[in-house]
């Protein structure tokens, strides 16, 4: 029993699977080589996540593979029922991240709200000399309570988007095209029973109502947010995406980041990955990180964990 885990793995998922009789690759594989790798070795498991691609030219040709599992919840990196159709078992890791990302979107939501994006940018180069003027610049923030944050899917992370929110003292709006109830509830604490409810409106109050609008959507044919829904928000509305890029309308959304219809944005995911446009790069009212919302130590743990047990109970260990 042979594992790729071609874009890495935490060290908790290696000690399981090494402990459990696996035979584990670590090294990163170029795409083009990926084929010929797990043919020469044999692979039965090739875990990734979303840098490597594994399309059906992969899935045809190398019938060593029982498993493709992605650490993470977006699977448009996979041809999921492609592989399935083959007899694969495809994997993935919903709820490990969930907190991670959710606590990203709120690290941009501070950021913009209180320009410290701009801040960082500017206090190095300015603040010796001209600190009574970046001081008066960026003194008029904003506080996210009471303020409407408008959450587009409610999955995993939109809930845990939606339980911070509560904790802030947001009001929280939500919409979801796959839930048909008026109304979902939102543990607030692991450890005690308290619950809030989100009431569900439609995708249109969404975009008319809301302060903030962040985004939890999977990948999407067609933009989410162009310019028939930027023309629906209230002036001075921010938004945030953290989940998928292509959702968003790059370039509407620097004419309305221009024009001040939009009051900033915060983009963890982008239109051309690995290379976003220098228009979005360099704007400023951008506030920017490079696809990092399941970075985090607790996050990587988790999904190695969880992945490692989806194998060892594949293979009944």
């Amino acid at each position: 029993m042979k594992v790729l885990a071609n874009d890495g793995i935490s060290q908790n998922a290696v000690d399981i699977l090494n402990k459990n009789g696996f035979v584990l690759y670590l090294d990163k594989i170029e795409q083009d080589d990926l084929t010929n790798f797990i043919n020469l070795n044999k692979i039965t498991v090739l875990l990734v996540r979303s840098a490597t691609k594994v399309r059906k030219d992969i899935i045809d040709n190398c019938k060593s593979l029982k498993i493709i599992g992605r650490g993470g919840v977006g699977m448009d990196n996979i041809d999921v029922e492609y592989a399935k159709a083959k007899g694969i078992l495809v994997i993935n890791t919903p709820a490990a991240s969930s907190n991670s990302v959710a606590e990203l979107v709120f690290a941009h939501l501070f950021s913009g709200s209180r320009f410290l994006f701009d801040s960082n940018r500017n206090m190095p180069l300015e603040g010796e000399k001209k600190f009574k003027v970046l001081k008066k610049n960026y003194s008029n923030g904003i506080e996210l309570r009471r303020k409407n944050l408008g959450i587009v899917g409610l999955g995993k992370i939109g809930r845990e988007v939606a339980r911070i929110g509560f904790g802030l003292g947001m009001n929280i709006l939500g919409f979801d095209k796959f839930i048909e109830e008026k109304s979902i509830d939102v543990n607030f604490n692991d450890e005690n029973a308290y619950t809030f409810k989100i009431n569900l409106i439609s995708f249109d109050e969404i975009l008319e109502k809301s302060d903030f609008i962040t985004l939890h959507v999977p990948a999407q044919k067609n933009f989410l947010i162009g310019k028939k829904e930027f023309k629906k928000m209230k002036k001075g509305t921010s938004i945030i995406n953290a989940s998928r890029g292509g959702i968003i309308d790059e370039q509407e959304l620097i004419k309305n980041l221009d024009n001040g219809k939009i009051k900033f944005a915060g983009l963890d995911t982008f239109e051309n990955e690995p290379t976003p446009s220098l228009s979005i790069l360099m704007h400023p009212k951008i506030s920017l990180t490079p696809h990092i919302g399941a970075a985090t130590s607790e996050a990587q743990n988790r999904i190695g964990e969880e992945l490692a047990k989806q194998i060892c109970d594949f293979y009944k260990l």
